[in-house]
């Protein structure tokens, strides 16, 4: 099994997350995020639909996975569960982003980052139910309450030619 390098994006912001803070990688996939963070001394809980690609995780004491699709209408799976950080790359479900913003504990920090529209120039996904709108990462921070401390949209060149909205936002302390 092949393992990605984690997203230049989060290993850029990853040192806002507090080391021990709990750190949700939502839509984990092979787990790049998590053995970033697992590296860092983070407590993970990995999510997905498919969590096989993180069988050589099982029983590691830093390290929680979870099957859960979170697409099927299913209640979310983590309850009133908190965390200090949640990632997310390459993935959007917009009935999430409430249960996203209620996951991070005060001072925790979201790190987004996903294919906007104009992607489909480029390739998959080229569903708009699964593109960003132009801002949509910013007015869901708003409509959140969350204090967003980076944010970048348009095109990339690396890893491939693509058209992403990342952000970096912040539960507000109190």
């Amino acid at each position: 099994m092949q393992i990605g390098a984690p997203s230049s994006w989060v290993a850029q912001h990853a040192s806002l997350i507090p080391v021990p803070g709990p750190v949700l990688d939502l839509a984990a996939g092979s787990g790049r995020h998590t053995r970033l963070f697992k590296g860092l001394g983070h407590r993970v809980t990995a999510i997905d639909r498919d969590i096989s690609r993180l069988a050589d995780l099982a029983g590691d004491p830093l390290v929680e996975a979870i099957a859960a699709d979170l697409e099927d209408g299913s209640p979310w799976p983590l309850a009133e569960r908190r965390f200090a950080g949640i990632v997310v790359t390459n993935y959007l479900h917009r009935p999430l982003f409430p249960h996203l913003a209620k996951a991070l504990l005060p001072g925790g920090i979201l790190i987004y980052a996903t294919f906007g529209l104009g992607q489909e120039r480029y390739g998959k996904p080229r569903n708009p139910d699964h593109l960003l709108r132009p801002g949509e990462l910013l007015a869901f921070a708003e409509t959140a309450g969350l204090t967003v401390r980076a944010y970048r949209c348009g095109e990339v060149a690396e890893p491939e030619p693509a058209v992403v909205q990342r952000m970096v936002a912040e539960r507000p302390r109190a």
